[in-house]
């Protein structure tokens, strides 16, 4: 999808003009606002359901702005920017004073990204143009608070409805998962959200592999909280040896489940919905919110995820079925 000159134009004129434009990238899309505009950040925090102290990350045209949003620098953030930029990495920097408390939560960092996705990108030139040329997008994904994220334009239309006044479609979403936030406000560099930038990435350019930390004390994040990119029908993982008797167990009970797995069904005419998923962590995570918003609308009483690998690789996707597990199943 390439939207025209006057869909750019719209937009920027909305963004300006304080409104909400949901935006592609190559992880989610997400729900955007003019970042230095308080009043219109307060509109994403509205149209989500999302709590006040939950920080946003801010999207940005270029490398430039990164000095106008974010102080103290230091060499190993500007060593990722350089390398993973544009692309699916968000870095937790000091901020400016000026940075509106609305964006990071009260705190005193500010996450950072240029997306990769060519359609954000030309919005956000577009929008520096005619806003000033360190402005930024404050965009979280463009979903109901704690739900799936969205991958598809379709997917932000079924979620937010008229609460969005534009939705600027950019295609499927190329990556799948939100981005990995790499926290370079406290010395060593630390993973606070994994994404598809892995911690194997990280460690070709800071020379060590960064830890990954999700506890209190860090910075709070984006998609930090235990509950997130949920389902309204109930989450369970199941180990794949047990996967069979599992839901033959619930066929007996008279459930019918929805399966999402990377093997074929073991049964013929099995009642039970199947997604088969790739075996691949990549294709897995760029599949499994589309997987999981299908299954949410099968008519199924319980999603079924067959258990992941064990591996660095599959670090990301767990994280994110872990928090669905924890929130699913909540009206």
């Amino acid at each position: 999808m390439t939207p025209s000159d006057a869909d750019y134009q719209r937009a920027v004129d909305l963004l300006r003009a304080g409104e909400l434009v949901a935006i592609p990238t190559e992880t989610v899309y997400g729900l955007g606002a003019d970042a230095a505009n308080p009043a219109a950040v307060a509109k994403i925090f509205a149209a989500k359901g999302r709590p006040a102290d939950h920080p946003l990350i801010v999207h940005l045209a270029g490398h430039d702005a990164v000095d106008h949003w974010a102080e103290q620098v230091p060499d190993v953030a500007w060593e990722l920017m350089e390398t993973f930029w544009p692309g699916p990495l968000t870095v937790i920097l000091k901020k400016q004073a000026w940075v509106p408390d609305a964006v990071t939560g009260g705190q005193d960092t500010v996450g950072l990204r240029v997306p990769g996705h060519p359609v954000a990108l030309e919005l956000l030139r577009r929008f520096a143009a005619a806003s000033g040329e360190h402005a930024g997008i404050a965009a979280p994904s463009a979903n109901r608070f704690g739900r799936i994220s969205p991958t598809t334009a379709s997917h932000v239309a079924e979620e937010l409805g008229d609460a969005v006044p534009m939705i600027l479609d950019g295609g499927p979403c190329a990556v799948g998962i939100e981005s990995t936030i790499v926290d370079c406000s406290r010395g060593e560099p630390v993973v606070l959200r994994p994404g598809h930038i892995s911690p194997l990435h990280l460690e070709a350019i800071v020379g060590r592999r960064p830890a990954i930390e999700t506890a209190v004390g860090a910075p709070r994040v984006s998609g930090s909280l235990e509950a997130h990119y949920a389902p309204v029908t109930p989450l369970r993982m199941v180990a794949g040896e047990r996967l069979l008797d599992f839901i033959n167990a619930q066929r007996h009970r008279g459930g019918r489940c929805g399966v999402i797995s990377p093997n074929q069904p073991p049964q013929a005419g099995m009642p039970h919905a199947w997604r088969l998923m790739s075996a691949d962590p990549v294709g897995y995570a760029h599949d499994i919110y589309a997987a999981l918003r299908d299954m949410d609308h099968a008519g199924v009483d319980l999603i079924v995820v067959e258990s992941l690998p064990e591996g660095a690789e599959w670090t990301a996707v767990a994280d994110r079925l872990r928090r669905a597990v924890a929130g699913a199943g909540q009206a």
